[in-house]
């Protein structure tokens, strides 16, 4: 084989291998920077869903909390509190769900849906009594 031949082989293979492990070493460049971005993005989002739920725990305790922290009962889903207002004192009042929202988030599908199932007034009492479960205590 003449030199030539050899030379313009080496290239023909030598080329596409050196473009291939360049683009290869660009696009892990490239995926490095763009993971820690998605990284600190989702530790920030954590962070206001952390401090959110804390807020949710302790607004009954804050001043301003127009009821009174003992006639609150925690639910969580799909509505943060369920207040008895004027329980503790014997004489319910109202009955009112509350969603605690800090920041600029705004309700989600299933908080707009039971929102609007209590302004429509769709809210019913169901006492459920379980069959063959005695509440007598032994002697």
């Amino acid at each position: 084989m003449r030199p030539a031949v050899i030379e313009l082989l080496i290239v023909a293979v030598l080329l596409p291998l050196v473009v291939y492990f360049a683009m290869r070493l660009r696009f892990e460049q490239w995926k490095a920077g763009y993971a820690k971005l998605i990284r600190q993005d989702a530790v920030q989002r954590s962070h206001a869903v952390t401090v959110g739920k804390v807020s949710e725990q302790l607004v009954p305790y804050l001043p301003g909390f127009r009821w009174n922290p003992k006639d609150v009962r925690f639910v969580g889903a799909p509505v943060d509190f369920v207040v008895f207002d004027g329980l503790s004192d014997g004489a319910v009042r109202a009955v009112v769900f509350v969603e605690v929202k800090t920041g600029q988030s705004t309700l989600s599908t299933r908080e707009r849906l039971v929102r609007e199932a209590i302004q429509r007034r769709q809210v019913e009492w169901c006492e459920l009594r379980l069959p063959g479960v005695s509440t007598a205590t032994a002697s």
